[in-house]
């Protein structure tokens, strides 16, 4: 038999050798039972009830056996179908380098908790956020190196994010994505300082130490779909960029001065202003 199934062959020679099977373990009992209730003499008179009692007796325990071994044979393949789909969509929304969610776990994630927050009238800040100048790690160190520091800075987020109900993932290449939701404009952007410094760091990777810092963007939620406020949280990031990195951003839409922002690397504190949406870095 086949320890597969790919092809209709394999299903007909699946099929058959079943039922080949289930003849014969038929037939095998049947004719056990028979002889140990009506012995082997051929010729013998029997009364009918007996036969009839005999019949029904076999026809009901080899029905009862053959069903039960079916049934649970098919129990446990129909668990490890349920188990191996789990995985595999498990496997399609997390990202294997750092274990977290990939940028479809993500969008699939965050559209329900968004929802969720709306309905129930929670705040809602979105994060965006990358390596600074990671090309030039990748470049200098090598993609090995540049691997472990993505993973590092992955494990980072998630120690971050996990007893603070953040949803955080790797959104693609060395820029990681976050959702916190029942939390004000003030408390996201400390969460988002905090987060920083922590990123702040030297990775330790075949005895050198790579520096890495990360820039942070964040945008409120003020209505609409994620797909909006994940560019406007973009948008903040693009600005901490321009700021000179190593910052932290906070859009706002209605004008008024955002919680606080990170000072950035090359010192820039004055508020720049476009069209509706006010940006100002601060000191750490």
């Amino acid at each position: 038999m086949p320890s597969q199934i790919v092809t209709q062959r394999d299903v007909i020679r699946y099929t058959a050798g079943r039922v080949v099977a289930a003849a014969g373990i038929t037939a095998i009992v049947t004719i056990i039972f028979l002889i140990s209730d009506l012995g082997t003499d051929w010729h013998a008179t029997v009364e009918v009830g007996a036969v009839v009692k005999a019949s029904l007796v076999v026809a009901l325990s080899v029905s009862t056996t053959l069903s039960g071994a079916m049934a649970y044979r098919s129990a446990r393949l129909m668990r490890q179908l349920t188990s191996t789909r789990a995985e595999l969509m498990r496997m399609s929304r997390t990202d294997p380098l750092t274990g977290l969610l990939n940028r479809r776990g993500f969008d699939e994630a965050a559209a329900t908790q968004l929802a969720q927050a709306n309905f129930a009238g929670q705040p809602v800040v979105a994060m965006m956020c990358d390596l600074d100048r990671f090309k030039a790690i990748n470049d200098h160190y090598g993609h090995n190196i540049g691997d472990r520091v993505l993973a590092e800075v992955g494990d980072i987020l998630r120690d971050f994010a996990a007893p603070r109900g953040m949803l955080i993932a790797r959104h693609g290449g060395e820029e990681f994505a976050g959702l916190m939701v029942g939390v004000s404009d003030e408390q996201a952007n400390d969460y988002a300082l905090e987060l920083c410094r922590l990123c702040a760091t030297a990775v330790a990777c075949d005895g050198r130490l790579v520096a890495v810092t990360m820039s942070f963007g964040l945008a409120a939620y003020r209505g609409g779909e994620l797909s909006a406020l994940m560019r406007r949280a973009d948008l903040a990031l693009y600005r901490a960029k321009d700021l000179g990195r190593n910052c932290v951003v906070l859009l706002d839409d209605g004008g008024a001065l955002p919680m606080a922002s990170a000072e950035p690397s090359g010192g820039v504190r004055e508020a720049e202003i476009a069209r509706d949406h006010r940006l100002v870095a601060r000191n750490l």
